[in-house]
């Protein structure tokens, strides 16, 4: 008899993608006509010294483009699953069963950590528009680094003891060698700081396509390691945020109509995480999103040359404005990072499954 496994993982994705083309534009109608945008252009970095390099490259004054278009990924996902849960429920087959992929044991904490991120994000993305920020007082505007980190931290440290409360797990696997045993405090301690590592990638949004484009190569990895582990809801999860994302990636080609921005960083940032942990790969992890690493990397080691070297070490920070600042458009940044991030994909996925 054909398995039905192909078509649970695979089939969602497709709906999630036409389901993701059919509400973008009614998302972006939404965001223009609320005028969801910055109210004003980045104009100091990081440590907040004058950046005019930063403040040429994100010219927000001109663009106007709307926040929030993370909400295509993230509704798409949440559609399409409530799509299957619902047939599932309302017309019980056997087939119908098994293509509902919404389970307890695989891709009920991914989806409480991708609504969480949803959320957070949003209050920040609504808090950088001219409607809500009235005083402007923090650099970036929204919620400050502060408030999002301990949010972020939160999270991890629930999903950190739900691993190790309710799963029993307390180990990290390490390639080559086998499971590496921590403890209870070790193990959630260990996963609240690669949540806060995954949060940290947020800084690759701003250039159209740069970071639909890196994720989607960084989700179809796992919904393959998973699929190979016989994680087959997590799987078809994994494949139905790629959908979402393809379809994110339709409108955010440039010129793009929107961004992915907060709602839409923070949740899949946050999903990803805890599927590195469901997946026992997290140890991969750093391979197979390895543009996100060096991007991150990048800003850190900008931060320290400042400091300590009294200099820059890049143009300017993160790496893809460093390229952008060498006089490479946009469109050239996002093709060579979606190249270098699906090579990155590919052999991390190698290395998993021979790992």
């Amino acid at each position: 008899m054909l398995s039905l496994d192909p078509f649970k993982v695979l089939l969602p994705a497709v709906v999630s993608f036409i389901v993701g083309i059919i509400i973008a534009p009614f998302v972006i109608d939404v965001l223009v006509k609320n005028k969801i945008w910055k109210k004003k252009s980045v104009s100091k970095s990081i440590d907040g010294k004058d950046s005019p390099i930063t403040a040429k490259i994100h010219n927000d004054e001109e663009k106007k483009l709307p926040r929030m278009g993370g909400m295509v990924v993230w509704l798409s996902v949440f559609i399409t699953m409530f799509l299957f849960w619902s047939i599932s429920h309302l017309f019980p087959t056997e087939i119908t069963t098994k293509l509902e992929f919404l389970s307890r044991n695989q891709t009920w904490l991914p989806l409480m950590a991708m609504i969480v991120g949803a959320v957070v994000g949003a209050i920040d993305d609504l808090l950088v528009v001219e409607y809500f920020n009235k005083s402007g007082n923090y650099i970036g505007g929204g919620l400050s680094f502060y408030k999002r980190f301990i949010a972020v931290a939160l999270l991890g440290l629930y999903a950190g003891y739900w691993f190790y409360s309710k799963l029993g797990i307390d180990s990290v696997y390490i390639p080559f060698s086998g499971d590496f045993h921590l403890g209870g405090l070790l193990f959630i301690l260990f996963f609240v700081l690669v949540t806060l590592a995954t949060f940290s990638t947020g800084i690759i949004d701003g250039v159209d396509g740069l970071s639909g484009g890196i994720l989607s190569a960084v989700f179809t990895a796992y919904g393959m390691i998973a699929y190979a582990h016989g994680q087959i809801d997590l799987s078809a999860f994994c494949f139905v945020i790629v959908g979402g994302i393809m379809a994110f990636l339709w409108f955010n080609i440039p010129p793009a109509a929107f961004q992915l921005s907060e709602t839409g960083m923070l949740s899949l940032s946050l999903s990803l995480s805890v599927i590195a942990f469901l997946t026992d790969s997290v140890m991969y992890l750093p391979i197979i999103a390895f543009p996100l690493v060096v991007t991150t990397m990048s800003v850190i080691l900008q931060l320290f040359w400042k400091k300590f070297f009294k200099r820059k070490l890049f143009i300017v920070a993160p790496l893809h404005n460093h390229f952008q600042a060498k006089g490479w458009p946009s469109h050239k940044v996002s093709m060579r990072y979606w190249i270098v991030s699906y090579i990155c994909a590919m052999f991390g996925v190698i290395i998993a499954l021979i790992g």
